[in-house]
C-alpha cells in the first residue's frame, strides 16, 4: 500500500474513531473484502477502539490484524453484560479469524431424545434441532456410553429405526420384534405397552440426562413402598432393582456435599496458542456433567477474557439455569443475577480444586496425543520452556555437557556429550585424557577440557553451543565462565547441576552469582536434564573404567618386545590374569604363543619379581 493510500485510510479509520460513542457496546473490525475478521466488547467503545490505533503493538498478531482493518462496525449496548453476550453471539455467527474460537466441539457425541411419536434415545454427532432434544456434546465419551447404559437397563425405551405414528399403530402396521423377545422393549407400537407409560419413562430419562437423579430415586423408592404394603412384591423387586442401579450410577458421581446444588465450577489453563476451559455442574452434591474444551487463542487474550467468554459459551451449550459460579478468580461482565464465587476453603474450594485437576489432566492428556502425532514438536516446546526458565537469548537448540572421573587423580579423564534439539547426537561425544593437571583436582581439570574443546571450535570454526551444562555446582559453573568469558571472550550461557546427598539430581542453577531456577521434579524438562546429567556421567566414568583396566590389566605384557597385541589376547584368554601367566610353566605358554615368544616371556616375568 502506498504513503498516500495509507494516510487516507488512517484519517477514514480514526474519523468513524472520533464519532463513536462513549458507552458499552461491541466493535467489529472488516477486511478489504468486507469480511468481519475481529468482533470485540468495550466498556467503553470509543477508548477501546482507540487504543488499536494509538500506539504501537508490542504482539506480531494484533499488529497484524490492525494492518488488516478497512472498516469498523459498532453496536451498542445498555450494559456490559449486554456486550459480552452480544460478542458471543456475533463470534459464534460469523467466526471472525482473529477471535478465540472453541475448538473441537463439533466432533464430540452429543445424546438426543428425538421428537417421534414414540422418542428414542441415543448417541450421535450431528446436531439438527428439528430432530429432537439434545444433551452434551460428551468430551469424556465413557461418561456418555454409561448413562446411555444406565438408560437402557432402567427403561425398555425402543431401539428399533422404524417409523411409527399413532396412525400406523392404531391400524396395526407393526408387529413385535426381536428387541421384545429378548425384553428389551415392551413394543408400544403393539399397544402391549401403554403410550402413557412409556411417555413417563422417557420424562424419567430426560431427567437424569440433566443430572436430577435424586427425585428420580425418591419416585422409584416411594412407588416401591407402595408396592411393597399393597404386597405386590415383585413390582416392588423391579423397582428396587432400578433404584440399585440410579443408586450405583450416583456412587460413581463427585460426591461433594449434599447442600450444594445448581452450581457451575470452571477453572483455566493455557499455553501460547491454546486455553483449555474445564466446566462441572453439580446438582445435590453430585457432578452430574463435566467437560473440558479447548479455545484457539487469536490474540494476546489474558486469563479473564477468555474465563469469562468460555462462562458464556458453556452456560449457553449446556442451557445451565445456575445463579452461581465458582470461579479461581474475579470474571468481570457476567450478568449480575449471577452469584459469582472465588472460594478460599471448604467444600466449593474442593470443587474448584477438582476442576483444576481435569483441566490440567486434560491438557496433559491433549500435548501427549500431539507429541505422539509430532515427536518434534515436543522437542520444541522443550527447548522453548527451558529457554524461558533460564531466560536466553535463542532456543537451546545445542546443549553440551561436562564431567570429570578420575580415583585419587589417577587415569583421570573427562567426557562431553552433546544434545541437539533435545536429543543425544552420540557422533558428536568426545572423551578427553587428561594431560597437564597432577592429583584429583576437578576444578583444573574441567577448565583444561573446556579450554581445549572451545579453543578448537573457534581455530575450526564449528558452530558452538547454546548452553553448556556443567555436571556439578557453584563451583564447575565458576571455573567454566573463567575459561569461557576471561579467556576466551566467548558469550554462551551457562548452567549448573547439583545432585543432593544420595546423589540424585535436585536442583538447576543459573546464573552469576548462580540462582536456583524452579522446576518441578517430575516435569518433562526437568527429566530431560537429568537425562544430560546421567548419559554425560555414563560416558565420562565409562570411558575412565576402560582406560583403568587396560592400565591394570596390561601394563607388564605392554613392555615386554615381542608380545604384541594378539599374542597378549591368547595369554589373556587363556589365564585371565598376569599373576597366572607368571604361575605357569614355560611348556605350557609355548603350546599357546611358541617356544620362542614363551622362552622371552618368562625370563621377562622373572626380571620383575
Amino acid at each position: 500500500m502506498e504513503k498516500s493510500e495509507r494516510e487516507r485510510l488512517r484519517t477514514y479509520l480514526m474519523g468513524i474513531v472520533s464519532s463513536l460513542p462513549e458507552c458499552p457496546g461491541c466493535y467489529q473490525y472488516l477486511d478489504e473484502t468486507g469480511t468481519i475478521i475481529y468482533v470485540g466488547k468495550a466498556k467503553n467503545l470509543k477508548r477501546r477502539v482507540y487504543s488499536y490505533f494509538s500506539k504501537e503493538h508490542n504482539t506480531r498478531k494484533t499488529a497484524i490484524l490492525v494492518s488488516k482493518i478497512r472498516d469498523i462496525k459498532y453496536i451498542v449496548v445498555k450494559t456490559e453484560e449486554d456486550a459480552l453476550l452480544l460478542e458471543n453471539n456475533l463470534i459464534k455467527q460469523w467466526t471472525p479469524r482473529y477471535n478465540i474460537l472453541l475448538k473441537d466441539g463439533k466432533t464430540y457425541p452429543s445424546i438426543v431424545v428425538t421428537n417421534e411419536y414414540l422418542p428414542r434415545i441415543f448417541q450421535t454427532r450431528k446436531i439438527d434441532k428439528r430432530l429432537g432434544t439434545y444433551f452434551g456434546p460428551y468430551s469424556h465419551v465413557p461418561t456418555m456410553y454409561m448413562l446411555l447404559d444406565l438408560i437402557k437397563k432402567l427403561y425398555p425405551i425402543r431401539r428399533c429405526r422404524e417409523s411409527i405414528t399413532q396412525e400406523s399403530i392404531e391400524k396395526h402396521k407393526h408387529k413385535e420384534c426381536l428387541e421384545y423377545h429378548i425384553k428389551n422393549c415392551k413394543a408400544p407400537c403393539t399397544l402391549r405397552q401403554s403410550y402413557e407409560e412409556y411417555m413417563s419413562n422417557i420424562a424419567e430419562a430426560k431427567e437424569i440426562l440433566k443430572g436430577n437423579t435424586s427425585q428420580i430415586e425418591r419416585q422409584l423408592l416411594e412407588r416401591m413402598q407402595e408396592h411393597a404394603t399393597r404386597l405386590e412384591f415383585e413390582e416392588a423387586e423391579i423397582l428396587k432393582k432400578k433404584y440399585l442401579l440410579l443408586e450405583n450410577y450416583r456412587s460413581h458421581s463427585e460426591v461433594v456435599s449434599s447442600t450444594l446444588h445448581n452450581i457451575d465450577v470452571f477453572n483455566i489453563e493455557n499455553n501460547e496458542k491454546i486455553a483449555y476451559i474445564n466446566y462441572l455442574h453439580v446438582t445435590n452434591g453430585c457432578i452430574t456433567q463435566a467437560f473440558t474444551f479447548e479455545y484457539a487463542k487469536r490474540l494476546e487474550e489474558t486469563d479473564e477474557e477468555l474465563l469469562a467468554a468460555g462462562i458464556i459459551e458453556m452456560r449457553q451449550r449446556y442451557h445451565s439455569e445456575s445463579k452461581e459460579v465458582i470461579v479461581p478468580f474475579p470474571v468481570e461482565h457476567l450478568s449480575k443475577d449471577l452469584i459469582v464465587t472465588i472460594p478460599q476453603k471448604g467444600d466449593k474450594k474442593k470443587l474448584l480444586e477438582l476442576s483444576r485437576l481435569n483441566v490440567l489432566q486434560y491438557k496433559k492428556d491433549r500435548i501427549s496425543q500431539s507429541d505422539k502425532l509430532n515427536p518434534e514438536q515436543k522437542q520444541v516446546r522443550l527447548m522453548k520452556e527451558l529457554q524461558d526458565a533460564l531466560k536466553l537469548p535463542t532456543l537451546p537448540m545445542q546443549i553440551e555437557c561436562f564431567d570429570n572421573s578420575n580415583i585419587s587423580g589417577t587415569d583421570a579423564v573427562a567426557g562431553c556429550v552433546v544434545f541437539r534439539k533435545c536429543k543425544p547426537s552420540k557422533k558428536e561425544y568426545r572423551k578427553y585424557n587428561i594431560k597437564t593437571v597432577n592429583g584429583p583436582d576437578d576444578y583444573a581439570s574441567m577448565q583444561e577440557v573446556v579450554k581445549r574443546r572451545y579453543s578448537r571450535m573457534i581455530t575450526e570454526g564449528t558452530p558452538l553451543p547454546d548452553l553448556i551444562i556443567t555436571d556439578g555446582g557453584r563451583g564447575q559453573m565458576e571455573v567454566v565462565r573463567e575459561v569461557i568469558e576471561d579467556e576466551l571472550n566467548l558469550s554462551i550461557p551457562i548452567a549448573g547441576l547439583a545432585k543432593d546427598d544420595k546423589h540424585r539430581t535436585n536442583e538447576l542453577l543459573y546464573g552469576f552469582p548462580p540462582q536456583i531456577i524452579a522446576m518441578k521434579t517430575d516435569s518433562l524438562l526437568f527429566r530431560l536434564l537429568t537425562q544430560i546429567q546421567d548419559e554425560v556421567h555414563r560416558y565420562a566414568i565409562t570411558f575412565h573404567r576402560d582406560k583403568r583396566s587396560k592400565h591394570q590389566v596390561a601394563s607388564t605384557l605392554d613392555n615386554i618386545l615381542g608380545i604384541g597385541p594378539k599374542t597378549k589376547a591368547l595369554l589373556l584368554r587363556k589365564w585371565h590374569s598376569v599373576k597366572r601367566i607368571r604361575e605357569a610353566g614355560e611348556d605350557e605358554l609355548a603350546a599357546v604363543i611358541g617356544i620362542a615368544k614363551a622362552k622371552i616371556l618368562k625370563e621377562k616375568l622373572a626380571e620383575d619379581i
